[in-house]
C-alpha cells in the first residue's frame, strides 16, 4: 500500500466552495436584517456574527480533539484527496478495517471535515469583512486594518491546522492551534469594540490600579489557557484523578524538565523515549496550581468591576464563568475526563477571552494628568 500523501491540494477549490456555502447563511441573515442600514452597521453586525461563529468553531475544535478525530482524515486539506468523506469511503473503510478503534473511522472523518468546513466558512466571513472594509473605508470610521489583521491571522490558523494533521498531533503545534483560535476571538472582540465606539459608545475610564488589574488578569488568563492546552494535547488530565490532592499527596512526584520540554512528539520525552508518568503529573499539577491563582484573581476583579455600572454585567459573567471553569476542571479529573465537561472547559475559556477582552478593549486608564493630580492631593 502506498503511503498517504500528507498535502493534496486537488480538493482545495471544492473545500473553498463548501466554506462559501457555510458562509452564505450568515451573510444572507446579516443582509436581510440590515439591508437598509448604513454599511458601517452591517459590518458591525457581521463582525458580531463572525465572533459568535468563531466561538462555535473553537468549541467544535475542542470536540474534534477530545473525540480523537484530529487525524480522522490523515491528509490536508481534503480527505484522502476528496473534498468530503463520501469520496473517501473506500480508503476510510480500509483504514477502519485495519484498526477498528484507530484514528481513522467514518465518524471521525466526518467530525474532522465538518471542523474544516466551519473553519473555511469563518475564513470566508473574515475575507468578506476585509474586502468590504477596504472598499468602503471612506464611509466607515473603523480602520480596515482590523479585519485585515484578522484575515492574516486566520490564514496562519489554517497553516497550524494543516500542521496539526501532517505532524501527527505534535503537542506544541496543537497547543498553538488552540491558542491561535482564541487569539482570533480576541481580535474580533477588539474589532467589535471599535465599531461600538464608532457608534457613540464611550470608553470607560478605570483607575490606574484597576486598569492594571484588568490587564494582569488578561495576561494570567492567556498563561492558564496555554497550560490547559498543554495538559489536553499531552493527554495529562488523568495523571491526577483526585482533588485537592494528587496521587494521595499535595505534592506528588513530578518531572518538570521532561514535562515542559516543548518541542517533542506526542507521548515522547525530551530524550525521545516514552514520556514518564511523573512528567504528565507535572503538566497536570502546574495547571491546577495556576488555577488557584486565576480563580482568586478573577473573583477579586469581578468584585471591583461590579462597582462600575458599565461593567456590572461583565463582572457577573466573569464570576460565573470562572466558577464554571473550576467545576468543569475538577470534574475532568475526578470523573475520568467526561466529554461534556471537557468541551465545556474549553468553551468556558473561550467565553472568558470574549468577556474579559470586552473589558480590556472598552476601557482605558485615567489620564496621566488626572492621576498625577490625585497623587498630589493625597500626599501629606
Amino acid at each position: 500500500m502506498n503511503p498517504q500523501t500528507l498535502y493534496d491540494l486537488s480538493p482545495a477549490l471544492r473545500l473553498m466552495i463548501m466554506g462559501l456555502v457555510v458562509a452564505l447563511g450568515p451573510l444572507a441573515w446579516v443582509w436581510v436584517h440590515n439591508k437598509n442600514a448604513p454599511v458601517a452597521q452591517r459590518l458591525r453586525v457581521l463582525t458580531l456574527v463572525t465572533l459568535f461563529l468563531t466561538f462555535d468553531l473553537v468549541i467544535f475544535g475542542a470536540f474534534t480533539r477530545l473525540t480523537d478525530s484530529g487525524l480522522g482524515c490523515p491528509d490536508w486539506p481534503g480527505c484522502y484527496g476528496s473534498a468530503s468523506p463520501v469520496g473517501a469511503q473506500m480508503h476510510i473503510e480500509a483504514a477502519q478495517t485495519a484498526m477498528p478503534t484507530g484514528p481513522v473511522t467514518h465518524s471521525k472523518a466526518w467530525i474532522e471535515m465538518i471542523h474544516r468546513y466551519l473553519a473555511t466558512g469563518v475564513g470566508v466571513l473574515i475575507l468578506t469583512l476585509t474586502i468590504t472594509s477596504w472598499l468602503e473605508r471612506k464611509r466607515i470610521s473603523v480602520s480596515p486594518w482590523w479585519p485585515t489583521v484578522s484575515l492574516i491571522w486566520v490564514c496562519l490558523q489554517g497553516a497550524f491546522g494543516a500542521l496539526t494533521v501532517t505532524m501527527k498531533l505534535f503537542p506544541a503545534i496543537v497547543t498553538m492551534h488552540l491558542l491561535g483560535g482564541l487569539v482570533l476571538l480576541a481580535l474580533l472582540r477588539a474589532q467589535a469594540a471599535r465599531y461600538a465606539q464608532a457608534h457613540g459608545t464611550q470608553l470607560t475610564i478605570l483607575s490606574t490600579g484597576l486598569r492594571f488589574a484588568v490587564i494582569a488578569a488578561f495576561a494570567l488568563l492567556w498563561l492558564q489557557i496555554a497550560l490547559g492546552g498543554w495538559v489536553s494535547t499531552n493527554y495529562a488530565v488523568l495523571a491526577c484523578t483526585s482533588f485537592p490532592g494528587c496521587q494521595g499527596s499535595l505534592w506528588p512526584a513530578m518531572d518538570f524538565h521532561q514535562g515542559f520540554t516543548l518541542w517533542r512528539e506526542l507521548g515522547a520525552g525530551h530524550d525521545g523515549a516514552n514520556i514518564s508518568f511523573e512528567a504528565l503529573t507535572a503538566i497536570h499539577y502546574v495547571h491546577r496550581l495556576m488555577a488557584y491563582l486565576v480563580l482568586t484573581a478573577f473573583l477579586a476583579l469581578a468584585f471591583y468591576l461590579h462597582r462600575i455600572p458599565a461593567f456590572r454585567t461583565s463582572a457577573r459573567w466573569l464570576a460565573g464563568l470562572i466558577l464554571l471553569q473550576a467545576v468543569t476542571g475538577i470534574s475532568n479529573a475526578v470523573l475520568g475526563w467526561p466529554l461534556f465537561a471537557a468541551v465545556m472547559h474549553t468553551g468556558g475559556a473561550a467565553a472568558l477571552v470574549i468577556v474579559l477582552g470586552g473589558v480590556v478593549f472598552s476601557s482605558r486608564g485615567e489620564p496621566f494628568a488626572a492621576h498625577a493630580s490625585k497623587l498630589v492631593s493625597n500626599s501629606p
